[in-house]
């Protein structure tokens, strides 16, 4: 017995050491910054990483997508008042890509790959194919770690000398257990048995393995820094709601703010349109309290307890204390089995003290459904399946992060994600005993969440049309070269070749905080007279209170040498 206490005081010693690395090693939560909204060099993917603790999220790529977008890779437009109609434009003169990143030239390759004449709708993004999905996405979060540890603001979390460390550990683990295996007796040669040595060497491996296991990536000092200063960007764009309903073909106007707002989570409409790989149920949007936020989920699977029954729950401390029991009658004399049978009592008196207690103390929560899915399942008499137990995530406002529960199919079928629910559990079980739907609310899904009715009345709200045209379709065709035909819409006022009906020329107008928005992120480019300022195909000027943004589309970009002259002749 001494020498297997001396192997399981070496194990413990391992595993102590082990979890003590893990605390150590955790990643930050820097304090944000006082709010602001001057932008900094990192590209939206490293914001990501840094204002979510050092974890890439989908928003990584989706950030990405809208940064090109500002960048004049491509256009988005949306026709109509539904942006999940809405369709990426290839740019007939993009700028040169030689300079972007792995990852900007990934998700760049994509919609050039599957774009049919420079088009492609924003819901064709998405892949078909999960395992395709995983590698592309792992290639592409590999690529954003990789530069975040070139530019010093992130690293392994288990680095290179910890890892070692452990593993020279796990070494004189192994040889402390072969060294009790062999005492034991194992590893004699009358012995029909595998040698001492290869129980050292079993526990080496396994303890060096875990050990070696990547854990992902922790804060540097340079990384604390930005990500509090990116902290303060995003309480500065959560101070406006406004900017959580825009769409993404607001890009247009808000230019990269909407990018770098997709990469700190606040831009809910346009994260809900974009998808670039499975979705993700452990991250899920909720506006339970009145602002949206993105609530982690966890999701036991191998609690024993868990989401079970308190019949269930007396009958395994039943079964725990009668093995104990009778090992402890029938082998006490040996003491081989006292340890065995001792543990075994003791877990049947935790299950059912904590079983008695789950049930003297059950509590009410209320909140809202972020996500339910099937879980554990009994087959019928016709070899089909039914779901008996469901995963229910619930958001009561408390943090960021929770645990779902375990619902009866019996208790809960009518519940919907997006619904507010009063919630009866027992907290130790995390087993819910009774639901009551307090309102009932949009489904989680892009296709529930993203109305057409909705975003009309949002983006006619945040964008309106222009009430009076700056310019007459004339004026325009002079510029183009083709004649004309104005359209309103709900991000302004659009010029379509009357032939066709192709656009070539957009005017948009914003007031207010939008309005100054759009003019700082527009002040680039050459300056003209009337002090508008002219990039490439875009041009941006002030009247009053109001900022307009024109940018020359498709065949309309022939008219680029003619925008000052445009501008010049606004009403």
């Amino acid at each position: 017995m001494i020498d297997l206490v001396v192997a399981a005081a070496a194990v413990g010693f391992w595993v102590l050491v082990y979890a003590f690395c893990r605390l150590l090693t955790r990643p930050a939560s820097p304090a944000a910054a006082p709010a602001t909204m001057e932008l900094g060099a990192e590209s939206p993917a490293l914001v990501s990483l840094l204002v979510n603790r050092w974890s890439l999220t989908e928003d990584a790529a989706e950030s990405t997508l809208l940064d090109l977008a500002a960048r004049r890779f491509f256009e988005l437009r949306q026709p109509g008042d539904d942006p999940m109609r809405t369709t990426v434009h290839l740019s007939a003169r993009p700028p040169a890509s030689s300079d972007l990143a792995a990852y900007e030239s990934q998700v760049l390759e994509r919609i050039r790959g599957l774009s049919v004449d420079g088009v492609v709708p924003i819901t064709a993004l998405t892949f078909r194919n999960a395992a395709e999905s995983a590698r592309w996405n792992k290639r592409l979060r590999q690529a954003v770690l990789a530069e975040a540890r070139a530019a010093g603001l992130s690293r392994r979390r288990i680095s290179k000398t910890m890892s070692t460390l452990l593993s020279v550990l796990a070494a004189g683990v192994g040889v402390v257990v072969g060294f009790a295996a062999l005492r034991y007796g194992f590893g004699k040669p009358e012995d029909d048995q595998p040698p001492a040595f290869a129980f050292g060497f079993f526990t080496f491996a396994v303890l060096s393995t875990l050990g070696a296991r990547s854990l992902g990536e922790r804060d540097t000092p340079a990384g604390r820094a930005a990500a509090s200063r990116w902290l303060g960007v995003r309480d500065w764009l959560r101070g406006h709601d406004q900017f959580a309903s825009l769409p993404p073909a607001a890009v247009a106007v808000w230019d990269r703010y909407l990018a770098y707002g997709a990469a700190v989570g606040v831009t809910r409409l346009a994260s809900a349109v974009l998808d670039l790989e499975m979705g993700d149920k452990r991250l899920v949007w909720s506006s339970f309290g009145g602002t949206w936020h993105r609530v982690r989920v966890r999701y036991p699977r191998f609690w024993p307890r868990y989401g079970r029954p308190l019949p269930h729950l007396l009958l395994r401390a039943a079964a725990y204390l009668l093995a104990g029991g009778l090992i402890l009658r029938l082998f006490g004399a040996l003491d081989y089995f006292a340890a065995p049978a001792v543990l075994l009592l003791a877990l049947g008196a935790y299950v059912l003290i904590r079983s008695l207690l789950d049930l003297a103390f059950t509590r009410e929560i209320t909140g809202e459904v972020l996500w339910r899915e099937s879980w554990k399942s009994k087959k019928q008499s016709d070899d089909s399946y039914v779901t008996w137990l469901f995963h229910l995530a619930v958001d009561d406002g408390s943090g960021d992060r929770t645990t779902a529960w375990g619902l009866p199919a019996a208790v809960g079928s009518g519940v919907r994600d997006g619904d507010t629910v009063t919630i009866t559990v027992r907290p130790w079980s995390r087993r819910i005993v009774k639901i009551v739907t307090v309102g009932h609310g949009r489904s989680r899904e892009i296709v529930d969440t993203v109305t057409e009715e909705e975003t009309g009345s949002l983006s006619l709200t945040m964008m309106p049309a222009v009430a009076t045209p700056l310019f007459s379709d004339e004026t325009v065709a002079q510029v183009v070269g083709r004649a004309v035909v104005s359209a309103p819409l709900p991000l302004g006022l659009q010029y379509n070749a009357a032939d066709t009906g192709k656009p070539m020329v957009l005017v948009q107008s914003l007031s207010g905080l939008p309005g100054k928005v759009a003019w700082r992120a527009n002040q680039r480019g050459a300056e003209v007279p009337g002090g508008a300022f002219v990039a490439g195909d875009r041009a941006a000027f002030r009247r009053g209170e109001t900022t307009y943004v024109v940018t020359l589309m498709g065949e309309g970009r022939a008219g680029r040498p003619h925008l000052p002259w445009l501008v010049a002749q606004a009403r």
